[in-house]
C-alpha cells in the first residue's frame, strides 16, 4: 500500500489518467517518491586542495584555450571576408586578358626590391600596359605607375594638398555629407560589393569622399567624383584608394575639372569639338547640323572617366592608361569611340536618336571593339592640338565679349568670369614657372658642384702626375747609383801551384 508521500506526489506530479486504463509497472530505474521526488541525494565527496588545484588549472588552460580558438576563427572569418570581398570587388570581365608571360613581366617589376626609388624604362612600362594588365594585380599596378611618375617629375606642381593623415581626416564633420548620401546608392548600383545598402562598399566609399570633400576645401565634393573613386577602391584597400585618388587629382590633372566653376570643363568640350573636327568632319558636321555639342553626351565621359556608362573592364584599362599617361587620355578614348562607331551614328537623323544612340547603345559595345579602342588609343598623339585649343578657346571668348551686343551688367559680369579664369591660369602658369625655376636652380647646383668636382679631380691629377714625374726621377737616380756600384768586376789571379 503506497504512503502519504506516494499519494501527494501523484498529486503534484502526474495527471490523471484513470481514463487510459492500467498504468504500466514503474520502471526499476526510476527513483521512488519516498527519498524525494528526484532520487536520494548523493553525498559530495569533500576534494583535497591539490585536486581543487588542478581543477583550477585546467580550468584556467581550458579558457586561455577556448580564447585562442576565438581569435583564430576571428582571424579566420577576416579573411574570409576578405577574400569574400575581393571576389566581389573585381567582379567584371576583362577587356584585355593577360598572357602568363606578361603576367611574369608585371611581377617581376613589381617585386623589385626598392622598386620605389628605381626609375624603370618607360618603354617597357608602355609596352606592358599596352599587352594588358592583371587584374588580380592591377590595384598594385597603379600605384607602381604613381611611384614612376614621382620619380619621373621629382618636382611636383606647387597646388598639393596639404599632408593630413587619412585617419585625422575621417575623424573630422564635411558640409558635403548629404551630397555624398543621396550619391551612394547612385554608384555602380548593379555592382554587388556597392549595392547593399550602407554595406562594405558604400561605407568605404563615404569615407573616401567624405576624407577628400575635407582635404581639397575648394573643389569639396562634386557628381562624379564618387564613380572615379569607387574604381579605385574595387582594385585596392580604403586608404590606398584615397592616396591614389589624392594622386589622380593633383598629379594626374583631373582636378581642374571638377573646380566650381566648372570652366574647364567647357573648356574640354570645346577641344574635342575640335578634335572632332580634325579627324572626323563628316561626324562633326552631322552633329554640328543638329546642333549637337559634346555637352550633351561627352560631359559624364569626363566627370566620371566614362565609369558611369560603360563596361567595368573598359572602364578598368582607361584608368590604366591614365596612370601612365595623364588625363589626356580621356579625349582619346572619346575620340576614339565616336570615330569607330561613326557609319552608325551618321545613320541617325535626329538630336534624340543620335543622342540616345550616343549615351546606350555605344557604351554596350562588344568586346573586340573595345580591345580596338584600347589599342588605337596608344597611338594616338594629342598634347600639342589640346594646348593650341585651349588658347584659341580663350581667344574667342575673348573676341565674344567685344563684339556681343550685351548690357553693361551682362558685360562685367562676363569680364569678371573670364578675368577669374585668366586669373587662375596665370596662376597656374606661375606655379608650373616656379617649378621651372626650381629646376633649374636645382641643375645649376647640380652644375656647380660637378665643376667643383671637375677642378678637384684635376689638381688631384696634376698632383699625382708631379708625384709620378718625382717618383720616376728618383728611380732613375737609385739605377744610376746601383749601376756605379756594381761596376766591372775585377779579374781573378789564377791559384799558385803547391810545392812538392
Amino acid at each position: 500500500m503506497a504512503g502519504p508521500c506516494s499519494s501527494r506526489c501523484r498529486g503534484l506530479f502526474l495527471p490523471d489518467y484513470s481514463e487510459l486504463g492500467e498504468l504500466p509497472p514503474r520502471s526499476p530505474l526510476e527513483p521512488v517518491c519516498e527519498d524525494g521526488p528526484f532520487g536520494p541525494v548523493p553525498e559530495e565527496k569533500k576534494r583535497t586542495s591539490r585536486e581543487l588545484r588542478e581543477l583550477w588549472q585546467k580550468a584556467i588552460l581550458q579558457q586561455i584555450l577556448l580564447l585562442r580558438m576565438e581569435k583564430e576563427n576571428q582571424k579566420l572569418q577576416a579573411s574570409e571576408n576578405d577574400l569574400l570581398n575581393k571576389r566581389l570587388k573585381l567582379d567584371y570581365e576583362e577587356i584585355t586578358p593577360c598572357l602568363k608571360e606578361v603576367t611574369t613581366v608585371w611581377e617581376k617589376m613589381l617585386a623589385t626590391p626598392g622598386r620605389s626609388k628605381i626609375k624603370f624604362d618607360m618603354e617597357k612600362m608602355h609596352s606592358a600596359v599596352g599587352q594588358g594588365v592583371p587584374r588580380h594585380h592591377r590595384g598594385e599596378i597603379w600605384k607602381f605607375l604613381a611611384e614612376q611618375h614621382h620619380l619621373k617629375h621629382q618636382f611636383p606642381s606647387k597646388q598639393q594638398p596639404k599632408d593630413t593623415p587619412y585617419k585625422e581626416l575621417l575623424k573630422q564633420l564635411t558640409s558635403q555629407q548629404h551630397a555624398i548620401l543621396i550619391d551612394l546608392g547612385r554608384t555602380f548600383p548593379t555592382h554587388p560589393y556597392f549595392s547593399a545598402q550602407l554595406g562594405a562598399g558604400q561605407l568605404s566609399l563615404y569615407n573616401i569622399l567624405k576624407a577628400y570633400s575635407l582635404l581639397d576645401q575648394e573643389v569639396g565634393y562634386c557628381q562624379g567624383l564618387s564613380f572615379v573613386a569607387g574604381i579605385l577602391l574595387l582594385h585596392m584597400g580604403e586608404e590606398e584608394a584615397f592616396n591614389m585618388l589624392k594622386f589622380l587629382m593633383f598629379d594626374m590633372g583631373l582636378r581642374k575639372q571638377y573646380r566650381p566653376d566648372m570652366i574647364i570643363l567647357q573648356i574640354q568640350m570645346y577641344q574635342l569639338s575640335r578634335l572632332l573636327h580634325d579627324y572626323h568632319r563628316d561626324l562633326y558636321n552631322h552633329l554640328e547640323e543638329h546642333e549637337i555639342g559634346p555637352s550633351l553626351y561627352a560631359a559624364p565621359w569626363f566627370l566620371t572617366v566614362f565609369a558611369s556608362q560603360f563596361p567595368l573592364g573598359f572602364v578598368a584599362r582607361v584608368f590604366d592608361m591614365i596612370f601612365l599617361q595623364g588625363s589626356e587620355v580621356i579625349f582619346k578614348v572619346a575620340l576614339s569611340l565616336l570615330g569607330s562607331h561613326k557609319p552608325l551614328i551618321l545613320q541617325h537623323e535626329n538630336l534624340e536618336t543620335i543622342v540616345d544612340f550616343i549615351k546606350s547603345t555605344l557604351p554596350n559595345l562588344g568586346l573586340v571593339q573595345m580591345e580596338k579602342t584600347i589599342s588605337q588609343v596608344f597611338e594616338m598623339d594629342i598634347s600639342k592640338q589640346l594646348q593650341a585649343y585651349e588658347v584659341e578657346y580663350h581667344v574667342l571668348q575673348e573676341e565674344l565679349i567685344d563684339s556681343s551686343p550685351l548690357s553693361d551688367n551682362q558685360r562685367m559680369d562676363k569680364l569678371e568670369k573670364t578675368n577669374s579664369s585668366l586669373r587662375k591660369q596665370n596662376l597656374d602658369l606661375l606655379e608650373q614657372l616656379q617649378v621651372a625655376n626650381g629646376r633649374i636652380q636645382s641643375l645649376e647646383a647640380t652644375i656647380e658642384r660637378l665643376l667643383t668636382s671637375e677642378s678637384k679631380l684635376k689638381q688631384a691629377t696634376l698632383a699625382l702626375e708631379l708625384e709620378r714625374s718625382a717618383l720616376l726621377q728618383t728611380v732613375a737616380q737609385l739605377q744610376g747609383q746601383m749601376a756605379e756600384l756594381s761596376g766591372p768586376e775585377p779579374e781573378h789571379a789564377p791559384p799558385e801551384p803547391v810545392g812538392d
